[in-house]
């Protein structure tokens, strides 16, 4: 007797694989992902620029490294003893401008080459609501507890995402036309706006990456068609669909949630050949997270030489894998 009803998902045809390079953009959920990237040592950045939410602003950064638009004075501001940028998460924020200035400038230059060499960009997209800033009119990624009255909160349409996540595309191909893009929407819920009000801009969200990919059916057109959705948000939703699957705040997935739709994914999007070492890997991770009683005993230091000689013998193979 089956008591879910499992999500039927899409095989990845441009499977991840260890020779890949994953860039990762979004919400807090891209770091859950990301985070089971980083332990199984594939190769990927996550979230260079902090934990972005909306489809709009993600498009903004895109555009700036692409078209190598440096950050300025003028997209910088002071608040509570800090420099700041509309753009970015606050966990960029820095009290020394000239530094804050740079580090963004460095991060946008480095973001631009992780572009130009990823075989595959994972998106996920957070909430179609935003906030517009009244005095630049422009879509704020944060607002930095900036007074609220400075803003205008308003919900994109599915027409205004799907043009953002359709010139998300063409700006990564212009530098890299194989890439391969794989969208998701965040399971997380963004209660704050409302219950109905999560709901309808989940739906617009993947009304509009669902329309993107079938105007690429559509028009045959090659430069967008390795498109690829993953459905994190319709997993927990539906397939798991139930409260001891999320954290104590209730609005984000727990620990079982995470590792389940990672699962989902692995079967789904990586590919049967890195199996194998992602289980020589997890052997290392755990043995590293060891604790001995007795450190000096010979039969630990027995068990780290033969631990070295593990990890040796895997970046032999795979030379960028790399342990603490």
């Amino acid at each position: 007797m089956n008591f879910t009803t499992k999500v039927s998902i899409e095989k990845l045809s441009n499977s991840i694989n260890y020779n890949s390079k994953i860039v990762s953009i979004g919400s807090c959920f891209a770091e859950n992902i990301g985070a089971k990237f980083d332990y199984f040592k594939f190769q990927n950045s996550v979230n260079d620029f902090g934990i972005i939410f909306n489809p709009v602003s993600i498009e903004n950064l895109i555009f700036r490294a692409v078209k190598n638009l440096e950050f300025t004075e003028n997209d910088i501001f002071f608040h509570n003893e800090q420099w700041h940028c509309f753009e970015v998460h606050s966990d960029k924020s820095n009290s020394n401008k000239e530094e804050f200035l740079q580090y963004l400038n460095q991060i946008l230059k480095e973001f631009k080459t992780k572009i130009s060499e990823a075989t595959h960009i994972v998106i996920t997209l957070g909430t179609a609501w935003v906030y517009r800033n009244k005095e630049s009119n422009k879509i704020v990624a944060n607002c930095y507890k900036v007074a609220q009255n400075q803003f205008k909160k308003e919900i994109l349409s599915v027409e205004i995402i799907e043009k953002s996540i359709h010139n998300s595309i063409e700006l990564v191909h212009k530098e890299n036309p194989n890439c391969n893009f794989i969208f998701t929407v965040s399971p997380v819920r963004h209660i704050k706006d409302g219950f109905v009000e999560n709901q309808l801009s989940k739906a617009h969200l993947i009304s509009a990456i669902h329309q993107v990919m079938l105007d690429c059916l559509l028009e045959r057109n090659r430069e967008i068609c390795n498109l690829n959705y993953f459905p994190s948000y319709e997993i927990l939703m539906d397939e798991l669909r139930d409260y001891r699957f999320y954290a104590d705040d209730m609005l984000h997935p727990n620990q079982t949630a995470i590792n389940y739709i990672w699962e989902r994914f692995s079967e789904t999007s990586i590919s049967q050949e890195s199996y194998a070492i992602m289980e020589e890997v997890t052997a290392i991770q755990r043995a590293l997270s060891h604790r001995a009683f007795n450190p000096n005993s010979e039969s630990h230091l027995k068990f780290l030489s033969l631990l070295e000689v593990k990890i040796y013998q895997l970046q032999q193979k795979m030379p960028f894998l790399k342990f603490s």
